[in-house]
């Protein structure tokens, strides 16, 4: 480290700058050329000169300030804004995150939008640890940010919270659940109260943003808000929040507090639509740089794209650790897969279809400094939440599936470049022309689909009168069909996994209308699946959007998957080639199959157990293996935590841990399973089970995940 007592020109020059826009009340601008001087002096091996910390005290970045070369009053802020996040030390947050904070423990409701770069969780971590609530609700976008979440927090606060993350786990004295909507669901009735209820990336609450999932994120939000104490919405790059029922008295903080600067690099105007130039450009960004590269590719087919661009141009890396990536992926999965080529070159793929075991293994070789991932091509499954310490973002196309980008996702897929303490300066490369600039207003209309599973009393301040009238017609509808109080005790109970009314409706409306097109749904159970063609058919037809692919495919998927936990993947996918079903084909369908149709079938054994009760029909040991993709559940709930079904079945063959008892068909409860792993230990594990290679590093990372801070 450079000592020095007088400043270089360009220090004593940025100084200036920083101090007059101050001067003239321009704080995000001062903060801008802040973070680059910063970037300067960690470059250059700079210490920082008192002078320099107290800017940073101005700017309100207290975390960035060093005690050691500060004045004693700035010395005295930065100790001032330290709090127990339930770190081993305290630590200190910037103004903005201080602010938050003080709302949050004043028992203030807050919707907040903030950069990506702000560092929510640690105020989030902070409330946790200084009011010790008994129950916290977190409602977050996908799986993935689930499991991240958890791991987080498992370290700080589970020696005094049961953190909860899956369905049907029995409730402590203090909880904190981490849920995507649709499961957050299941928990309405099993919770009295909610000391604060926290939804992460609540812009998904409108249709604007998706489409498929908003309504249930709603509905979730209504029921659970009910027994909320406070709440506590966060988003990046809203700029107002239209009038809604859904955040009625909530303060709404449109905070713009970056804590990193992106620098843009504008190359579509060089590139001007020519693919060839456009793929040497990438070429030359990856040769060149020499830290992590985040690649936002938008679609999967320019996911294929762009990894066969550096399969056929881009070196191996020869990293010990890749290769046993490979091996793994190799075997397990398969040798022409993508993927398994494509690590060798020091490349991952994220998006929304891959196992979530291997989704959390490749983020984690991307944190890797030496030895792991230097590139991660992706969809927007990796702007869900999914936080990584990328220096540089790569837009690659402009698109978003079948759509061009909004000016807000370009704005959040931008935000992952920088990190604070990592990177001072994100680094985005725009290859492909941006969408036009644009304030975001976001607008959380009431999706009409879910009036049908609201009671009009409990909620006729959220509801219009005609909301209200169309609430009543619909109940009068299906008490006609199952009657009023089997209808009531249904809704109350919150059985229902679809958030479309109409869909039920029709379901019911079927089931009481031709119940001799129903004989035979029992045979759903038998373990023979050539008896399963013609319910699955039926059932599969009463939601014909959103599958993606053809509903023969479908059902001859889910034949075949029902060897999951006794064959491997390879084989499998033999038995698929006649459908043309390959291995990202396999990743798509069987997410299909454990989500989409896992839900339908839940709720049509729902509803024919009151309209057909005299046939005695009860398909719920199909749904449970339809909806855990065959597997004994616990393991389908570890692969969730990082642990891969094939450990698991080595973990179980071996005779180290039984997961699942073929003659009682019982299965071990996850928090069971989890004691048991953690008595076992990471090592016994490995010499037990025979573990090689790659295996050895997903059992270390799996522990990692369930370990207690001491």
């Amino acid at each position: 480290m450079k000592d020095i007592n007088l400043m270089d020109d360009y220090v004593f020059e940025t100084c200036h700058v920083i101090n007059d826009f101050l001067q003239s009340n321009n704080e995000q601008s001062a903060r801008n050329e802040l973070i680059k001087l910063l970037d300067y002096h960690q470059v250059n091996t700079i210490q920082y000169t008192p002078v320099v910390n107290h800017l940073i005290r101005k700017t309100g970045l207290y975390p960035y300030m060093r005690n050691d070369t500060s004045s004693w009053h700035d010395r005295y802020v930065y100790e001032v804004f330290k709090v127990d996040t339930g770190e081993k030390e305290k630590l200190t947050l910037h103004r903005e995150q201080s602010l938050l904070l003080k709302k949050l423990i004043n028992g203030e409701n807050i919707a907040v939008s903030a950069p990506t770069s702000f560092g929510k969780s640690f105020v989030i971590d902070s409330f946790i640890s200084i009011t010790k609530p008994n129950n916290v609700m977190i409602i977050v976008p996908t799986l993935a940010l689930t499991d991240e979440t958890r791991r987080r927090l498992y370290k700080k606060f589970a020696n005094e919270y049961k953190i909860i993350t899956t369905t049907d786990i029995q409730l402590a004295e203090k909880n904190i659940f981490i849920f995507p909507q649709e499961r957050a669901i299941n928990y309405v009735d099993k919770i009295e109260n909610i000391d604060i209820l926290i939804v992460d990336e609540f812009y998904k609450a409108s249709t604007n943003f998706d489409k498929d999932r908003s309504p249930t994120l709603i509905k979730a939000i209504l029921k659970l808000g009910k027994v909320a104490k406070q709440k506590y919405f966060l988003a990046p790059n809203i700029s107002t929040l239209g009038e809604n029922p859904f955040t009625e008295g909530m303060e709404f903080l449109p905070l713009e507090f970056n804590t990193v600067f992106l620098e843009q690099h504008k190359l579509y105007e060089e590139i001007k639509g020519d693919e060839q130039l456009k793929s040497n450009i990438l070429l030359d960004i990856l040769r060149k740089k020499k830290t992590k590269t985040l690649i936002y590719a938008g679609t999967y087919s320019n996911i294929n794209s762009v990894s066969t661009l550096l399969l056929t141009n881009y070196p191996i890396s020869n990293k010990p650790l890749l290769e046993e990536f490979s091996s793994w992926l190799s075997t397990n999965y398969g040798a022409n897969w993508i993927l398994t080529n494509l690590v060798r070159r020091g490349t991952g793929i994220h998006n929304g279809r891959l196992h979530r075991s291997l989704s959390q293994i490749q983020v984690k070789l991307f944190e890797e400094k030496e030895q792991g991932l230097e590139n991660i091509i992706s969809t927007s499954s990796i702007i869900e939440g999914v936080n990584t310490s990328a220096e540089n973002v790569i837009l690659w196309m402009n698109k978003n599936g079948t759509s061009r980008l909004n000016d807000f996702t370009y704005r959040n897929i931008m935000g992952r470049s920088g990190r604070m303490f990592k990177h001072f300066i994100g680094k985005i490369y725009i290859l492909d022309s941006p969408p036009k600039e644009e304030k975001t207003q976001l607008d959380l209309p009431f999706p009409e689909e879910i009036l049908g599973d609201l009671d009009k009393d409990n909620f006729k301040q959220e509801l219009t009168k005609e909301q209200v009238a169309k609430i009543i017609l619909y109940e009068e509808e299906m008490s006609g069909i199952v009657g009023a109080e089997v209808y009531e005790k249904l809704k109350s109970e919150n059985v229902f996994q679809s958030s479309n009314s109409d869909l039920i409706k029709s379901i019911a409306i079927d089931l009481s209308a031709n119940p001799h097109e129903w004989n035979g749904l029992g045979y759903l159970n038998s373990p023979n699946v050539n008896n399963w063609d013609r319910l699955l058919y039926k059932i599969i037809n009463f939601e014909r959007s959103g599958w993606d692919d053809r509903y023969t495919n479908i059902v001859e998927f889910t034949k075949i998957l029902r060897m999951n936990w006794f064959r491997s993947i390879p084989h499998m996918l033999r038995k698929l080639e006649k459908y043309d079903i390959g291995i990202d084909e396999f990743f798509k369908l069987e997410r299909k199959v454990c989500f989409k149709l896992g839900s339908l079938l839940m709720d049509v054994n729902n509803l024919q157990k009151e309209i057909l009760k005299n046939r005695n029909y009860d398909i719920s040991r199909f749904v449970n293996h339809v909806s855990h993709a065959f597997l004994p559940t616990v393991v389908f709930q570890l692969e969730e935590f990082g642990l891969p079904r094939m450990i698991s079945k080595k973990i179980h063959f071996n005779g180290v841990l039984e997961f699942y008892n073929l003659e009682a068909n019982t299965t071990l409860p996850l928090h069971d399973a989890l004691d048991d792993l953690k008595l076992i230990g990471a090592e016994a594990i490995k010499k037990k089970c025979k573990l090689v290679g790659f295996e050895n590093y997903i059992v270390d990372y799996f522990f990692d995940g369930i370990d207690i801070e001491s």
